[in-house]
C-alpha cells in the first residue's frame, strides 16, 4: 500500500522502517575522538554508525539527483555553504531585514525553509540564529544510530606513499616514502531503525514541515542508492541489503515499532555452520514481506524496498 495522504499530498499515516546494510574491508563511520577508528560499543564491541552519517548520505543523494536550483529539493546542510548563507536566502526572497525577528516574520521564514529545502522538510533543523532567524523545525523522519549484529574487530593498517607532504619533510626524512595509518573492519552487518511521524509532516501553515508522499518516495530511493554514489576506498564495500517498511493505516499506528522490528531482528543470526561472518550470505535467510505480513497486526502493511 502507498501511504494515504491528505488532499494536499501530506503524509498522513505513521511509517516505521528497518534498514540492513553491510561493510566489507572498510570503515563505515570513523570516530574523530578515537583517531578516526570505527565507532564501537565498548561493552559489547558491536559497531556503531551515527544517524548523522546516514542522513548525510541521503542529503548527498538528493542534491546529486536534483541539484541546488531545483525548486523544493535544495539541501540546507551541505559542504561549502554556511547555514547563515542558506537562511539568508529566505530573508532575501521574502524581503525581510536580517535583524527582524518578530513571531510572524520568523514563522514566514520557517515556512520558506521547509518548502525549499528537502532535508529541513524531512529531518528538521535548528535555524534560530541571531541573524536570519528561521526558527526551529522538528522533522517527521528520524533515524537511530546503527548497530552491528555481531561484534566488529577493527584493524589498523600501516600504509605508505612515495609523495611527501612538504619539501622540508623530504629533506629530513630517511628513505623515499611517507607513512600513514588506515582503519578497517573485515565485515559488519548493521541495523538502522527509522520512523516517519505524520504529526510533524503536517502542512507548514499548521506548524509542520509539509512532508509529502512524493518526499517519502524520494527517501526510499535515496536510502536504497545512497551507498552507490558515496564510494570511497576508506569505506570499503558498503551495500544496502534490505529495507523493510511498515505502513500503519492511521497516524498513531497499530502497535509499537519495536514489536515490528523484532520480527526481523530476532532472525538476524549466523548460519549454524558459520563461526565468523564475512559475507551477507553467512546469515540465515530473512523473511519476505509476504511472510512478515502474516505476523503483523491488522492495519499494518509490510513492503520491501530492497528485495533479496
Amino acid at each position: 500500500m502507498s501511504n494515504p495522504e491528505s488532499a494536499n499530498g501530506i503524509v498522513a499515516n505513521r511509517v516505521d522502517f528497518l534498514l540492513l546494510y553491510d561493510v566489507q574491508d572498510g570503515n563505515p563511520n570513523g570516530d574523530p575522538d578515537a583517531g578516526n577508528s570505527p565507532r564501537i560499543d565498548p561493552e559489547t564491541s558491536q559497531g556503531l554508525v551515527s544517524d548523522v552519517c546516514l542522513k548525510r548520505k541521503v542529503r548527498d543523494y538528493v542534491l546529486r539527483k536534483h541539484g541546488e536550483e531545483s525548486a523544493g529539493y535544495n539541501v540546507f546542510v551541505q559542504h561549502g555553504h554556511s547555514l547563515y548563507s542558506q537562511q539568508e536566502k529566505a530573508f532575501k526572497d521574502l524581503k525581510l531585514k536580517p535583524e527582524e525577528s518578530s513571531k510572524d516574520k520568523v514563522e514566514n521564514a520557517r515556512r520558506w525553509m521547509c518548502k525549499n529545502f528537502y532535508d529541513v522538510r524531512a529531518f528538521g533543523a535548528v535555524m534560530s540564529t541571531k541573524q536570519f532567524n528561521c526558527g526551529q523545525v522538528r522533522g517527521p523522519v528520524q533515524v537511530t544510530f546503527s548497530r552491528s549484529v555481531d561484534p566488529i574487530f577493527p584493524t589498523e593498517h600501516g600504509i605508505t606513499r612515495v609523495a611527501f607532504t612538504q619539501e622540508s619533510k623530504q629533506a629530513s626524512t630517511a628513505g623515499s616514502t611517507e607513512m600513514g595509518r588506515k582503519h578497517t573492519i573485515p565485515y559488519g552487518l548493521y541495523v538502522a531503525r527509522g520512523f516517519v511521524t505524520p504529526h510533524f509532516a503536517r502542512p507548514c501553515e499548521d506548524g509542520g514541515t509539509g512532508f509529502t508522499s512524493q518526499d517519502l518516495e524520494l527517501l526510499w530511493e535515496a536510502v536504497t542508492n545512497m551507498f552507490e554514489i558515496d564510494r570511497s576506498a576508506a569505506r570499503g564495500a558498503m551495500a544496502a541489503r534490505r529495507l523493510y517498511v511498515f505502513e500503519h493505516d492511521n497516524a498513531l499506528g497499530r502497535c509499537p515499532a519495536q514489536k515490528l522490528f523484532g520480527l526481523i531482528e530476532r532472525r538476524l543470526r549466523r548460519k549454524p555452520d558459520v563461526d565468523v561472518a564475512r559475507h551477507f550470505e553467512d546469515y540465515q535467510t530473512l523473511p519476505s514481506a509476504a511472510e512478515l505480513q502474516a505476523e503483523v497486526p491488522e492495519g499494518v502493511t509490510v513492503s520491501e524496498k530492497i528485495e533479496g
